[in-house]
């Protein structure tokens, strides 16, 4: 009989985590206008791609994951950079699977002005450190639009493995039907991934 996985600490327990360049903070509704002000950072919400909250909608989006969050199957994150203190982005765990020990990191943006910094880099390293090493994980997903090519692009860069296409997967907000590309980090390959994410950071650090 095979045995069973390991009991590992409550999924959704709220977080801080602390690295070198950001640390990410559990979702507050204080963070509203500092969001604003990274989304405005290249005005992100103008990527038709992407589902980055425009200003007006920020508090939209800021109480609907809090709400996800209390509902149990999300956990929200505002990323905050350490050597200036401002607030660069969000990320979640999310679509948890707690019986499954699975999750996926997605509904991220990063302001523009914070992208290709380390600041993503150590965000995922941070997030993926969290869910294999203390949560136990199985495995993590990450989705993305299949004509997000940067996107794409940088998933592929953490190690991850292409599982395939969801096609028609959703009705985006403007009425298109969007394919979903699906990847995932297993167990296995994790302290791979580690290395080379610790190995990337290391070019953003003095």
């Amino acid at each position: 009989m095979t045995a069973a996985y390991p009991a590992a600490v409550p999924f959704l327990e709220p977080v801080t985590l602390t690295g070198d360049l950001v640390v990410l903070e559990p979702l507050r509704t204080e963070h509203h206008d500092a969001l604003v002000a990274a989304a405005s950072d290249g005005a992100l919400w103008e990527l038709w791609y992407t589902s980055v909250p425009t200003p007006q909608a920020m508090a939209a989006e800021v109480e609907r994951r809090l709400a996800l969050a209390a509902a149990g199957s999300m956990l929200p994150f505002t990323v905050r950079r350490r050597d200036t203190g401002a607030v660069v982005g969000m990320t979640t765990y999310m679509d948890v699977d707690a019986q499954n020990r699975r999750l996926e990191v997605g509904s991220t943006w990063t302001a523009r002005s914070a992208q290709r910094t380390g600041v993503n880099a150590e965000s995922k390293l941070l997030l993926l450190t969290h869910a294999f090493e203390q949560l136990r994980c199985i495995a993590v997903e990450f989705r993305t639009h299949w004509m997000n090519q940067q996107s794409r692009t940088a998933i592929a860069r953490l190690g991850a493995k292409q599982d395939g296409v969801l096609r028609s997967h959703r009705v985006d907000q403007d009425g298109v039907l969007r394919d979903t590309v699906v990847f995932s980090i297993v167990a296995a390959e994790w302290p791979a991934v580690r290395a080379e994410l610790r190995r990337r950071l290391a070019q953003h650090r003095p």
